[in-house]
C-alpha cells in the first residue's frame, strides 16, 4: 500500500495538488445542503465527501 501513498503525496503535494484538494473539499465537505434535499442528493453528496476524505487520509498517510 506504500507505492499508493506515495503517489498520491507526489500528486498533492505541489502547488497545484494542494489547490485542487482545496478546491475538492470546499464544493463537498464543506457544502451544506438544505433541508428539502432528497434522500439521493444526501447520499450523493455524501459519496463525494467519503472519496475526498479518502484522497487527503492517502496524502497524509504517504508523507509518514
Amino acid at each position: 500500500m506504500e507505492d499508493i501513498e506515495q503517489n498520491y503525496v507526489r500528486c498533492f503535494s505541489t502547488s497545484a495538488g494542494i489547490a485542487v484538494l482545496k478546491h475538492l473539499r470546499k464544493i463537498t465537505i464543506e457544502r451544506t445542503l438544505g433541508p428539502g434535499s432528497s434522500d439521493a442528493e444526501l447520499r450523493g453528496l455524501e459519496a463525494q465527501r467519503a472519496l475526498v476524505h479518502q484522497m487527503e487520509n492517502m496524502t497524509q498517510r504517504g508523507k509518514k
